[in-house]
């Protein structure tokens, strides 16, 4: 089978393993969706002929700004404002847009979840409250809790930015995905009681009651143990063994990783 479009991050489902889906674009059109879990355990070929379309407007472009996107579009569209890496520094629950009133009220003015999630180590994050389990699987957490439930995003970051100095906020890729967490000296109930202790009285009533920790499972045959990356400006043709895929990761039997998501835009040929 032959599958040829630019490409998207990939999307997952939470089953007993995460099943992915690759999601191909005719430019900004929906084309395929590759069915990837399925092969794992498999040769496949990527190929990549020099073309990027720029994700939110198709304009075909030579390099990439954030996820996909040419400068102008990073500089201007909401979906790379400021408060995306930077949630305290959203303002619509006060009124005041950043980019996009319309986007940020649909995306920033909604209930928001601060988790801590097991991925190189335990870290804190931030993410809306339907995003979840998608953010966990994305940054390739194998366990997380819900630590705290608040109404807007801004508010979200403020616990964020005052839990960093007790938990990091970046996962280290190359242990993600040996598969090496941290041992952490307790488990994550344990390591949401040591954080919401350290919550200011004022936040504490955001502290979220939901105990349960939600265990994720990769489709992995072999995990890597000295990753190197794949970019696809200096890898144009990848045919390999896929042995797994983790987060946004494929990984190849040779140690080898592609991160999809970092290539959206890229228009490639899927052989399979």
């Amino acid at each position: 089978m032959e599958y040829i479009g630019n490409i998207r991050k990939m999307n997952t489902k939470l089953s007993e393993e995460v099943m992915y889906t690759l999601p191909l674009f005719d430019v900004v059109e929906p084309l395929h969706a590759v069915s990837f879990s399925d092969l794992v355990g498999q040769t496949i070929k990527i190929s990549y002929g020099g073309d990027i379309h720029c994700v939110v407007t198709g304009k075909k472009i030579k390099k990439t700004y954030g996820e996909g996107m040419s400068y102008d579009a990073y500089m201007s569209s909401p979906m790379a404002v400021e408060s995306i890496l930077r949630p305290e520094l959203s303002r619509i629950h006060e009124g005041i847009a950043l980019r996009d009133e319309e986007w940020e009220r649909a995306h920033h003015l909604q209930p928001h979840i601060v988790y801590l999630s097991l991925t190189s180590d335990v870290k804190v994050g931030v993410t809306r409250d339907t995003q979840i389990p998608y953010r966990w699987i994305d940054q390739g957490a194998t366990q997380a809790i819900r630590l705290a439930e608040v109404p807007y995003r801004q508010l979200a970051g403020l616990i964020e930015v005052f839990l960093k100095d007790y938990f990091p906020d970046k996962t280290n890729w190359r242990n993600m995905l040996r598969n090496e967490e941290s041992a952490s000296l307790f488990g994550l109930h344990e390591r949401k009681q040591e954080a919401a202790e350290k919550f200011p009285t004022e936040l504490k009533q955001y502290i979220s009651q939901n105990e349960s920790i939600t265990t994720i499972v990769y489709p992995v045959i072999k995990y890597p143990l000295k990753p190197a990356s794949l970019k696809l400006d200096t890898s144009p043709i990848i045919e390999k063994k896929l042995t797994g895929i983790k987060g946004q990761y494929l990984l190849f039997e040779d140690d080898s990783v592609l991160n999809v998501r970092s290539h959206a835009g890229y228009r490639v040929k899927v052989e399979v």
